[in-house]
């Protein structure tokens, strides 16, 4: 635990400006972000007496070891780069709001010759128009059905709608009157995408228009007696209205608003938002978040407002954000709001009427999620705490790991050898911090020494890291890597001027050492070491990973596999295996590590597999992309006949000129025709008459 007083600035050192500061640890890493009018007054906060202090920031100023800060012009400024730092650092003391499930959306790809209306979920792609988020897909699908009947957009997928195309034939939709079938040229792009247009018109609010012209063209039909285009255009009316009953007015304006509320105890908070647009619910979501710094109801919205709108513009950040209370800094919040969307931003707190008793819902919605959140988590805590408590039992262990790394090694008969490195923070998978590994050490299948690679790769960096950081010293006549020089390591080096980027490990050789780099308080990839290492395999395997640990001095890292066969798990140096109870949870939890990391090891070596599959000589052609080597292919029919072609005649390609039909035969000529392919059923020869690969 560090003294604050130990790296406190001296008197007059902070300058009394607007700015944003960080607090990073021993090893340099970023664990608190904040930002400040002054910067004096608000830094020189965190150095008062410990005891006066709120208990999550006294932890937070006893685990930091220095404090620096950067002067910004104006609060709007500070809010930006608070935002951009927490999000790059993802430091551990600061509120960060994550949502439980990933929320869908109704997405019109406008980005498209033909748009296509679908469920859309994850990062949001530029020149698609969202709708949302929904609380579930089959909301969305039950709109878009009734929605169809009067704009019949494409929803198809790029290979229906392709092969579609090719065969002049429409899809069931395009036959029942719910698609407009430009796949067949029934509608031009322009009218389609008109159509697409006035679709997303009507979900952002925009509905009367189109129910009155509707109705209109139906009275229209009506007096002129086609009964039977009149009834289409009633029932196509119909399916609008039920359509919009389904989020119904709850602001009798029109108003275009997101209302947000919080509901929390001293260690968690819920956050809930409705998305009101034109006076209507289009969408809902929530986030729970750990409260780990000493913030109050305004801080969290402040939080939440960055989140929401950080990486938002335009349309998507409403003319109105009602809040059940103020940032602290609420001028340079609207401020930023407006930037973001271009045009004033009102954010205020709702005192009366339809909006106060609409606020009163949302938060009645937060109250209830964190309640189903907290019965939820109990139960889970509980079950993962015993978990890890019957794996320290049954393995020995002074305390339950609560880091646990497990690797897994997957080929196709010898070739594409990879490897995968999971893991698991108490008890749950902690996706961002899994690797990936090429074996590049030896050729062929050798599950054992691919086993030991992989591990005396992962800890040699991790203990090039520990020296780089001045996190142990070196001690004379201390055993490698327990207080000395790595073995095979680079003499320690000054400190950097300047950030050198890491090299990737995931396609390294074995050989290949890090440079030296200016620790900058980002999460770094081997920085942590686990107290668990969990191998894919039986005694053979252990042994190997357990030699890689003994080969650089760790000795303070358990290891232990577990066998697919029977289940069990075994120890380095024990003739028996550890056979836990088929009802364990700790066995249940080591299976579904185990199971994760092959997983996540087969879909590398599948992905490995199938580009080495589609390569073609026509790769190594410098200057040569995929648009004119396609262009090539469909010239000539196959990778064969364009070996057998001329100079000239390939320059008769269009967009081929001489220099690279050059390139383009002397890539192929370089290269050995791949044997032919034979029926083993007829011993007959296949002639190559595609354009795959040779």
């Amino acid at each position: 635990m560090a003294d604050p007083s130990s790296y406190r600035p001296k008197p007059g050192q902070i300058p009394d400006s607007p700015g944003v500061y960080k607090f990073r640890d021993e090893h340099r890493r970023v664990i608190y972000v904040g930002k400040a009018k002054n910067l004096r007054q608000r830094v020189a906060n965190y150095f008062q007496d410990l005891a006066g202090l709120h208990p999550r920031t006294r932890t937070m100023v006893t685990t930091a070891a220095s404090v620096e800060w950067t002067v910004v012009s104006t609060e709007v400024e500070a809010l930006q780069l608070e935002y951009s730092w927490i999000k790059e650092f993802d430091p551990r003391f600061n509120v960060k709001y994550r949502d439980d499930k990933s929320y869908p959306y109704l997405a019109v790809t406008l980005n498209e010759e033909f748009p296509r209306v679908q469920v859309m979920r994850g990062a949001k792609k530029k020149g698609v128009r969202y709708f949302g988020p929904y609380g579930h897909a089959w909301a969305i699908r039950e709109t878009v059905d009734l929605m169809l009947r009067v704009f019949p957009v494409r929803t198809c997928s790029a290979g229906v709608f392709k092969n579609a195309a090719r065969t002049g034939r429409p899809c069931l939709l395009g036959y029942i009157g719910k698609c407009s079938a430009p796949c067949v040229g029934r509608v031009t792009p322009e009218e389609h995408r008109e159509l697409a247009e006035d679709f997303c018109d009507f979900m952002a609010g925009r509905t009367g228009t189109y129910i009155r012209r509707l109705e209109k063209d139906m009275m229209q039909a009506a007096e002129e007696m086609e009964y039977e285009r009149a009834a289409r255009l009633r029932d196509d009316a119909e399916a609008l209205k039920r359509a919009m009953e389904k989020s119904a007015v709850v602001l009798a304006d029109a108003t275009d608003a997101d209302l947000i509320a919080v509901a929390e105890d001293e260690l968690e908070a819920a956050l809930q938002i409705f998305h009101v647009r034109g006076g209507r619910v289009r969408g809902q979501r929530g986030w729970v978040t750990d409260k780990v710094e000493a913030v109050d109801t305004s801080g969290l919205v402040e939080h939440a407002l960055q989140q929401l709108y950080g990486e938002e513009r335009g349309d998507a950040v409403p003319k109105e954000v009602l809040v059940p209370a103020l940032p602290e800094d609420a001028e340079a919040v609207s401020q930023w709001l407006a930037e973001r969307r271009g045009s004033q931003v009102s954010l205020r707190i709702p005192q009366r009427g339809d909006k106060k008793d609409l606020m009163a819902t949302v938060q009645r919605n937060a109250q209830q999620t964190l309640g189903l959140h907290k019965t939820k988590r109990a139960s889970d805590l509980t079950t993962r705490s015993r978990a890890l408590e019957e794996i320290a039992e049954a393995l020995g262990l002074d305390t339950a790991p609560l880091r646990i790394e497990c690797y897994d090694i997957s080929h196709l008969q010898g070739d594409d050898v990879v490897a995968s490195m999971v893991v698991f923070e108490d008890g749950l998978a902690r996706k961002s911090e899994y690797r990936r590994f090429q074996i590049k050490g030896f050729e062929g299948q050798d599950d054992v020494r691919s086993m030991h690679e992989v591990i005396g790769r992962r800890f040699k960096r991790y203990l090039q890291d520990k020296e780089r950081t001045g996190e142990w010293e070196e001690t004379p006549g201390a055993a490698p890597g327990a207080a000395g020089p790595v073995p095979g390591a680079p003499a320690p080096v000054p400190a950097a001027t300047g950030p050198v980027p890491a090299p990737d490990l995931t396609a390294a050789s074995p050989d290949d050492e890090p440079e030296p780099r200016e620790d900058d308080g980002r999460p770094k990839r081997f920085a942590y070491p686990p107290q668990l290492v969990v191998v894919d395999g039986g005694q053979p395997q252990v042994a190997a990973a357990k030699r890689a640990l003994d080969e650089l001095g760790i000795d303070d890292i358990a290891v232990c596999g577990l066998a697919k066969r029977l289940e069990e798990v075994w120890l380095p140096d024990d003739d028996d295996p550890v056979v836990l109870p088929r009802s364990s949870e700790g066995l249940y939890l080591l299976q579904r590590i185990r199971d994760e990391a092959h997983r996540f090891a087969i879909t590398y070596q599948r992905a490995k597999r199938a580009k080495r599959i589609r390569s073609s000589p026509l790769d190594d052609v410098t200057g040569l992309g995929e648009t004119r080597k396609q262009a090539l292919i469909k010239h000539f029919g196959s990778v064969k006949k364009l070996r057998q072609a001329t100079i000239d005649e390939i320059c008769e390609v269009p967009g081929i000129g001489r220099r690279t039909a050059e390139s383009v035969a002397a890539a192929l000529a370089s290269t050995t025709p791949a044997a032919p392919a034979v029926n083993t059923a007829t011993g007959e020869i296949i002639e190559e008459d595609d354009g795959g690969s040779s």
